[in-house]
């Protein structure tokens, strides 16, 4: 999580982003590579094992925040033993998955950004006109296209990668990369995305998680140690415990000043 990777996804965006408002038709270019004029769809939505795939990327990328959700989990219900797991990770990947995966995508752009997916644009036999990358007053009234929140989520990979040993990082950002890609191509040839949709969604995974990254590990102003994490997990989970607890006839006392 250095500069020289926050400056090539900066390039990248401009662009991408300068290329394809400019020349909006290459979307539904690359799109027409997985369209089957034919039968007048796209062959892959319905293919058994491309959907067994794209589950299970889903499966993986969950799979990888589940350490940090069961630490989280288990530290409020017993906030009296200390977490299982380092509290700036617990932090870093389940605020990086909510924002970039969640409230970014799905509370935000994906409702209020009406663009239509390529399944249902007139050009690939649907009944909404295509609109480009930038212009949010497309026909689609819910869960749009732009931007796509199974390729945040698959992208949102590079957290993990970035908590990896130093010697291991380069092969875990590359593996990270690969699954993005691979995972994007996927929606992309069921019609669910176009190119820009899963290139936006990488592109602003890799910022959320570079900016909560320097948030929490590296700028001196506003970096904490895990032992504070821990210490402030406990003190909010520390009334509802001690209120269960005096339920249950054991009283543990004021909440512990740490």
């Amino acid at each position: 999580m250095n500069r020289t990777g926050l400056f090539i996804a900066l390039a990248l965006a401009l662009v991408v982003g300068l290329l394809f408002g400019i020349y909006p038709e290459l979307d539904l270019k690359l799109a027409a590579l997985f369209y089957d004029a034919a039968s007048k769809s796209f062959p892959l939505k319905f293919n058994t094992l491309a959907a067994f795939a794209r589950d299970g990327a889903m499966w993986i990328a969950w799979g990888l925040a589940l350490p940090a959700i069961a630490a989280l989990v288990i530290k409020l219900a017993r906030p009296d033993r200390p977490l299982l797991m380092s509290g700036r990770a617990i932090v870093f990947l389940l605020v990086t998955l909510t924002l970039s995966a969640g409230v970014l995508t799905n509370l935000t752009f994906k409702s209020y950004w009406g663009r239509p997916r390529p399944v249902v644009v007139t050009q690939f036999n649907g009944d909404l006109p295509f609109v480009p990358w930038w212009d949010p007053r497309g026909g689609c009234g819910r869960n749009c296209s732009f931007f796509s929140g199974e390729g945040a989520t698959a992208f949102w990979t590079y957290a993990p990668a970035a908590l990896t040993p130093p010697a291991w990082r380069p092969l875990a950002y590359a593996a990270a990369t690969l699954f993005g890609v691979m995972t994007s191509v996927l929606r992309m040839a069921f019609g669910g995305h176009f190119f820009t949709d899963v290139a936006a969604a990488g592109l602003v995974t890799f910022l959320v998680i570079w900016l909560v990254h320097g948030y929490i590990y590296r700028w001196p102003s506003t970096r904490r140690s895990d032992a504070d994490v821990d210490a402030a997990l406990t003190r909010f989970a520390w009334p509802a415990y001690r209120l269960v607890q005096r339920w249950r006839g054991h009283d543990v006392g004021p909440r512990p000043t740490v």
